[in-house]
């Protein structure tokens, strides 16, 4: 039987290049209409998804599969010769008045704004989001360039420029240009990173790396393949790693267990 993906009804232009990537590799696609399992799908758990999480959390538990992502404290356990900035993960309760000129961004969803936050500042002032709600501060960097890798098993599968200058690389049009120095730079910080056994990884993860002003190129962040931005990556690459981000529960073991996303969890 062929494996098949699974998209949401917005047609985007990320979705319309994975989608005409599974169509290539042989692979049956599935736009998902609303937050339920199409008939079509009952009982199938040799499906991926390329999906927002909404949608991913409503029918992953539903069909009996589990999505693979980094967890919220992985960067801020990364060893620091890799990130080139303290970085701690904490809750919300901890930061909801900053006391510190600090970047602060919520760990998994985007609940609050991603930004500097001076001392005195208050997130979350009216108390919409909970105390547990985990959280990452950082010292304030400049990121010149930032470069995104999807990585399946260890290898960068394909990297593309991702944001230049705080804005989004992508050139007028439709490129995403990457300078040689750049990816020379960012290929051999994933190749150190990759090869550490010192950091855990998922079976496949995005892992954004970039230059910080003043003192070269580090990682940005990591986040699930399965809802990230393709930019300029090569979508048979991305495929290949959205296909490895997704497993059915009955054949979860110690290893994919540690990276199960929390919510694909909920039938146990």
């Amino acid at each position: 039987m062929m494996r098949t993906l699974i998209l949401s009804r917005r047609h985007t232009p990320d979705s319309q290049a994975l989608w005409r990537a599974a169509v290539d590799a042989g692979w049956d696609v599935v736009r998902a209409q609303r937050y339920a399992v199409p008939p079509e799908l009952a009982g199938r758990t040799d499906v991926a998804f390329y999906a927002e999480t909404l949608l991913a959390d409503a029918l992953a538990p539903e069909l009996g599969v589990v999505l693979l992502e980094p967890d919220v404290r992985w960067l801020a356990e990364l060893p620091s010769a890799y990130r080139l900035r303290e970085i701690r993960a904490t809750t919300l309760a901890a930061v909801r008045e900053v006391r510190e000129r600090a970047f602060v961004k919520p760990a998994d969803e985007k609940v609050f704004a991603a930004r500097v936050y001076e001392p005195g500042e208050r997130i979350d002032e009216h108390h919409a989001l909970p105390d547990a709600l985990p959280v990452l501060v950082s010292e304030p960097v400049r990121f010149e360039i930032e470069v995104r890798a999807f990585v399946v098993d260890r290898e960068a599968a394909t990297l593309s420029a991702y944001v230049r200058d705080g804005d989004i690389a992508r050139a007028e049009d439709g490129t995403w240009p990457l300078d040689a120095r750049d990816r020379e730079d960012a290929i051999t910080l994933l190749a150190s990173l990759l090869a550490d056994p010192e950091v855990a990884l998922p079976p496949a993860v995005v892992i954004d790396v970039g230059r910080i002003e003043g003192r070269g190129f580090a990682v940005v962040e990591a986040n699930a393949a399965w809802a990230a931005g393709i930019c300029g990556c090569d979508p048979d690459a991305v495929l290949r790693a959205v296909a490895r981000t997704c497993v059915p529960t009955s054949s979860l073991d110690d290893i994919t267990r540690r990276w199960a996303r929390a919510a694909s969890l909920a039938i146990e």
